[in-house]
């Protein structure tokens, strides 16, 4: 039997004698069926032909994608700490030459998911470094296709791990959407990953806020208010987001500025016309 995976947002299902009928995660409103119609691989077919270019961004963090793009072309991030790695996010796309590579790097001993859109292969991640626990948060279940041992769920707030890592929930995206702060960060001025629960725009002084980013759906004022309140207590001074963009300086004050204008733009009559911040 295979483990397929979606072709459109590259989220693998159980292992079964016929792909699956539906993609739960593509037909959510979030998402979206590729216009022509739902296709699915395997890991198998994927590996002759792709890789996993892992990349250091900064001192102890590593980014991870495949290439050619997979799925939606998500990156994950790898954060080294004294106390271990942690796997931020997973991608679409694993195989023995990324194994070792990130083994030279301390492994892994832990994997933390954002939400399902990088759901993808974190049961082939897990059981790659000796079947890891994979944090996901509770408001996420719903949408976990493969379900497996190694996955622990939260449900608070927040959740301390190591080496000055804590999950946070910030919701909006998805109600259980998570981000991760890393305290020694930015040399300890605290960096934030946030896949696209908080996401840098072109403009790369600005952060953005959706509930669907291909289906260009926003979010109400409420629900951005959450996620700036959850990420108020945490300091950071870099953000870093799913799809390789960052902001290298101040993110924090940008993250509430950029909050400001989103909900001005969407609560009032012509409510940008007061120009950028």
């Amino acid at each position: 039997m295979l483990a397929f995976i979606c072709v459109t947002c590259g989220t693998q299902y159980p292992e079964s004698d016929q792909p699956p009928a539906h993609c739960l995660i593509c037909e959510d409103e979030r998402q979206y069926v590729n216009s022509d119609g739902q296709q699915w691989t395997t890991l198998d077919a994927l590996r002759p032909a792709h890789h996993l270019l892992i990349e250091p961004v900064e001192p102890g963090l590593y980014r991870l994608k495949p290439e050619p793009k997979v799925g939606i072309g998500q990156y994950a991030h790898l954060v080294q700490t004294p106390a271990g790695n942690i796997l931020w996010d997973c991608v679409p796309f694993i195989d023995d030459a990324a194994v070792d590579a990130i083994n030279a790097l301390g492994g892994v001993q832990a994997i933390a998911i954002s939400h399902p859109h990088f759901h993808t292969v974190m049961v082939e991640w897990s059981r790659a470094f000796g079947d890891i626990p994979i944090y996901i948060h509770a408001g996420n279940r719903p949408h976990v296709v493969r379900p497996d041992a190694a996955i622990r769920y939260w449900d608070s707030e927040t959740l301390p791990l190591f080496g000055g890592l804590t999950l946070i929930r910030c919701g909006g995206h998805f109600p259980g959407s998570a981000v991760l702060h890393w305290e020694g960060g930015a040399d300890g001025r605290g960096v934030l990953l946030t896949a696209d629960t908080i996401d840098v725009v072109a403009d790369a002084r600005y952060v953005t806020f959706m509930y669907s980013y291909p289906n260009l759906i926003p979010l109400p004022a409420s629900k951005i208010r959450a996620i700036v309140e959850a990420v108020q207590p945490f300091a950071f001074d870099r953000l870093y987001e799913g799809f390789g963009a960052v902001i290298k300086h101040d993110a924090k004050a940008r993250v509430a500025i950029s909050a400001e204008r989103y909900i001005r733009a969407i609560s009032e009559p012509d409510g940008l016309s007061q120009g950028p911040a």
